[in-house]
């Protein structure tokens, strides 16, 4: 395999908090010497999650086995996935908001037609547009901004039955905030916030006005869905699904650190 030396659209600040947190936890299980530093290890679980770079590219680049590349970042992953949010925390960030945007968004997964608890059929109208894939429902701030990231369900699962499942919509009410959401989210409670349903031709001139609003105030969160698929590796998964919710609360504590 041919190698060449390349670079990573990051900031050192992601590199400083996997190396730190990589050296924490070799501290912590009293390792004594490993093949790769701390900061080449975090390197590659970069690489990894933000260009989607196989574990052969990985260990082809990083001068390892295999199973070296393997182990070296699922381990980084688990280690900066833990420092993600939780509900409980990022309630407590979005309680000192305006508002905060909800909305859900699609993985794609490597899986086959038979596979029917990870086909979403969100896009009814447009076959070509179904896809396998993992749902996972991402909060905002007005701006835009990552607040949280869900773990990831099946892709069969409708928005606003993920938002019940991870008890987002009881939060939300709990704490009176107030949530703009798109039309998959209608009846979640008061506190969210959809447009009017109906054929746009039959609405009333008011209700159009109130959608295109409604609609500018949630284009912001199309924001954070960039952010999150800016990390090629989300773009297309090809692991095993119960690896997903790591590799998305890995994402997004990097991110967070990244624009704190």
């Amino acid at each position: 395999m041919l190698v060449y030396s390349s670079g990573l659209d990051l900031s050192t600040s992601a590199l400083r908090l996997l190396r730190r947190e990589l050296t924490a936890r070799r501290r912590r299980i009293g390792t004594r010497r490993r093949r790769l530093a701390c900061g080449r290890q975090a390197l590659m679980a970069l690489a990894h999650l933000r260009c989607g770079h196989t574990f052969a590219q990985l260990a082809a680049g990083f001068g390892v086995g295999l199973a070296t590349a393997h182990r070296y970042v699922t381990e980084a992953v688990a280690v900066v996935a833990v420092l993600a949010p939780t509900l409980q925390q990022a309630m407590a960030v979005a309680a000192r908001k305006a508002f905060v945007i909800l909305d859900g968004t699609l993985l794609p997964i490597d899986r086959i037609a038979a596979d029917r608890p990870f086909y979403s059929g969100k896009h009814r109208k447009h076959r070509k547009h179904r896809k396998h894939g993992m749902n996972v429902q991402v909060l905002t701030d007005p701006f835009g901004k990552l607040i949280w990231a869900s773990p990831a369900l099946a892709g069969a699962v409708h928005d606003i039955q993920a938002a019940r499942t991870h008890g987002l919509l009881d939060a939300l009410s709990t704490g009176s905030i107030r949530c703009w959401a798109d039309k998959a989210y209608q009846g979640s409670g008061p506190s969210v916030r959809v447009p009017f349903r109906g054929r746009w031709n039959k609405l009333s001139a008011g209700k159009k006005a109130v959608n295109r609003a409604h609609a500018k105030i949630r284009a912001l969160g199309e924001q954070a869905m960039a952010t999150l698929k800016s990390w090629r590796l989300l773009r297309k998964l090809r692991c095993s699904t119960t690896r997903i919710t790591d590799l998305v609360k890995a994402v997004l504590a990097l991110e967070l650190t990244a624009s704190a």
